[in-house]
C-alpha cells in the first residue's frame, strides 16, 4: 500500500528554494575535551547540547556533547564532552541518530542489526523500534534524517543494495544505485510497539557520482554517509569517499554535499529501480582532506546536523569526522561547520 505522501515537482523548483553556501569554516579537533571515538552521527538537542552516536562504543547509548559556536562567523570554537548515555545492551554498530523533540526522544539506526531504536534523553529504551529492510554486514544504514515539518524520517544504504546492481570499488567503474527511504513518524504508535509502519513509506532511486579513484587501494570506503532533510522538504545527502594507498601517504577522503527534492518520478514501485528515475541533484558544496607528510588533515565526515541561527539570521550546517578511535595516532576527531543561506 502506498500511503498519499507530500511530493514537491522538482520542475516547480525556483533558485530561491536551493541551499546556497555563504562561506565554510576551517576543521578543528579538540583532544584535550573529546575523547577519541568513533563519532558518525550527531543530532542537535537544545541551545549548545549535542547528541552524538559511537559506532564502535563499548554499549549501546550516545554522546552528549556542548559545542558552542561563534555568532558572526559560525565557526566551532569549543567542544566539551557531557557524558555518555547507556541502553546497557550491547554495542550495535549505531551510525545515524536524530532528536524527535514534541517527544524528548532520540532515535538511532543500528547497521549491525539494521534496525531503528528509540530512547529517551537518560539513554533508556522506550520499548518503540522498528526493522528496517536488511542489506549487507557492511555498507548499510550509516545515514539518519528527521523532517519535523513532515513527521518524516529519512535513511538511506550507503553502497548498493545485494540485488541492485554492483557495490562501486576504487577500481571497477560501477555507479552506486540507492534506495533513499522516508518512512511517515505520525501517527505514533504505542508503548512497546513499531514505531513506525512499513506501508507508510517511499523509497527514491539515489544515484551517486562515479568515484574519483581509479587504482587499487589498500583500503576504500564509497557511499553515503549521511542524509539531512531541510524546511522546505527537500534533503541534503553527503556522498563521501575515502581512499587509503597501500603506503598510506598520499591518502585522501573527498565529500559533496547534494540537495534532492523528492519527486514522484523517482520513487521505486515494486521494488524494481528500473522503473525508477534518479533522483534530481544540485550540488551544495564539495571537499577534500588529506594525508601527506606535513598534512594530516585526512577526515572521514560521517555525521551532519543543522546547528544554530547566527546573529545575521543564517544557518550552520554542523559536520564531525569518525576518526577510528584516532587510528595510528594521525586521524583526529574533527568539527566542521558551512554556513547557508536558508
Amino acid at each position: 500500500m502506498m500511503l498519499s505522501l507530500p511530493f514537491i515537482n522538482i520542475s516547480a523548483q525556483s533558485d530561491n528554494a536551493s541551499v546556497q553556501i555563504l562561506r565554510s569554516n576551517g576543521q578543528h579537533s579538540f583532544s584535550a575535551s573529546v575523547p577519541h571515538g568513533n563519532y558518525s552521527g550527531i543530532a542537535h538537542l537544545y541551545g549548545n547540547v549535542y547528541a552524538m552516536v559511537d559506532d564502535k562504543s563499548e554499549k549501546d547509548g550516545f554522546h552528549l556533547f556542548a559545542i558552542d559556536v561563534d555568532s558572526l562567523s559560525g565557526d566551532i570554537a569549543d567542544v566539551r564532552h557531557l557524558g555518555f548515555r547507556s541502553s546497557m545492551l550491547p554495542n550495535r554498530d549505531g551510525e545515524g541518530i536524530v532528536f524527535i523533540g514534541a517527544d524528548s526522544t532520540i532515535i538511532i539506526s543500528g547497521e549491525a542489526d539494521s534496525r531503528l531504536l528509540e530512547y529517551n534523553l537518560n539513554g533508556g529504551l522506550t520499548g518503540r523500534s522498528y526493522q528496517l529492510p536488511r542489506i549487507t554486514d557492511n555498507y548499510g544504514y550509516e545515514s539518519l534524517g528527521y523532517d519535523r515539518e513532515r513527521g518524516l524520517l529519512w535513511t538511506c544504504n550507503e553502497s548498493t543494495m545485494n540485488g541492485d546492481g554492483i557495490q562501486a570499488t576504487s577500481v571497477n567503474g560501477a555507479v552506486n544505485r540507492l534506495r533513499l527511504r522516508s518512512y511517515n513518524l505520525n501517527p505514533r504508535s504505542v508503548q512497546g510497539a513499531e514505531l513506525i509502519s512499513g506501508s507508510d513509506s517511499h523509497s527514491y532511486l539515489y544515484e551517486m557520482d562515479k568515484p574519483m579513484a581509479h587504482v587499487v587501494a589498500w583500503k576504500y570506503v564509497y557511499g553515503v554517509s549521511e542524509v539531512m532533510p531541510m524546511e522546505n522538504g527537500s534533503v541534503l545527502v553527503l556522498e563521501r569517499e575515502f581512499f587509503v594507498p597501500k603506503k598510506k601517504l598520499g591518502a585522501w577522503c573527498n565529500c559533496k554535499i547534494y540537495q534532492v527534492f523528492p519527486d514522484e518520478s523517482s520513487v521505486i514501485r515494486n521494488g524494481d529501480l528500473q522503473t525508477a528515475v534518479p533522483l534530481r541533484k544540485h550540488l551544495v558544496y564539495e571537499w577534500r582532506t588529506k594525508l601527506s607528510l606535513l598534512n594530516h588533515e585526512i577526515a572521514n565526515y560521517e555525521g551532519m546536523c543543522l546547528g544554530p541561527r547566527l546573529k545575521d539570521g543564517s544557518r550552520i550546517i554542523i559536520l564531525v569526522a569518525d576518526s577510528q578511535n584516532h587510528y595510528g595516532g594521525v586521524l583526529k576527531d574533527y568539527f566542521k561547520s558551512i554556513v547557508i543561506s536558508r
